[in-house]
């Protein structure tokens, strides 16, 4: 029985340790979707009419989803102290569709890239063809674009923040799966001591 009672702390310890690696990947997660959206180049973007709405919804997302792994994790550590098989199983079903959204946004992050380049590229010749036909009003979107260099120099930009942001999604659904073992192996033992008892 003692044995079993320290497998049991071992597990719960591993389970509050992971969910606070958890809580602080949604922090950084959030990081990143508000560093990628408003940092750099990509904000002075979204004072024009024309922005990269594919790519922010993207960010958007991003952003929901940190939230949603920092309220997670705070939720699996209440279950982890408390030992409530009804609050770790609900633990592990959230973090499978966490799971499957980070697998998700990290794939599509990888496949999508092309596509958001593509979107960039029309909207600068857009914005150019606004500027050929009212060369006096002059165009803030072209202004923008020409001011961080060129439409190369965009379209770097956004590939490599894209990878990143597959990096992170695929990394974070790496990091989940540790989450969901430890979840249920805890809910197991909680089930076990208390049949011994």
């Amino acid at each position: 029985m003692g044995r079993f009672r320290g497998g049991l702390r071992c597990i719960k310890y591993l389970l509050l340790g992971f969910n606070l690696l958890f809580w602080l990947a949604g922090s950084a997660v959030i990081g990143f979707g508000l560093w990628f959206r408003f940092g750099g180049t990509m904000k002075d973007f979204s004072s024009e009419d024309k922005s990269p709405e594919y790519f922010y919804m993207g960010l958007y997302v991003l952003v929901g989803a940190g939230a949603l792994m920092m309220a997670v994790g705070f939720f699996g550590c209440c279950g982890a102290m408390r030992e409530s098989q009804c609050v770790l199983g609900s633990f592990f079903t959230c973090l499978l569709v966490i799971f499957a959204a980070e697998v998700t946004t990290g794939v599509f992050a990888f496949i999508g890239k092309d596509v958001a380049i593509r979107h960039v590229q029309t909207m600068y010749e857009e914005a150019y063809n606004d500027y050929l036909r009212d060369r006096e009003r002059g165009n803030g979107t072209l202004i923008t674009f020409h001011s961080t260099n060129c439409i190369d120099e965009i379209e770097a930009i956004i590939s490599v923040k894209l990878q990143l942001i597959g990096i992170v999604g695929i990394g974070i659904a790496g990091l989940t799966i540790f989450g969901m073992i430890f979840s249920m192996v805890l809910c197991c033992a909680i089930r076990t001591s208390r049949d011994m008892i």
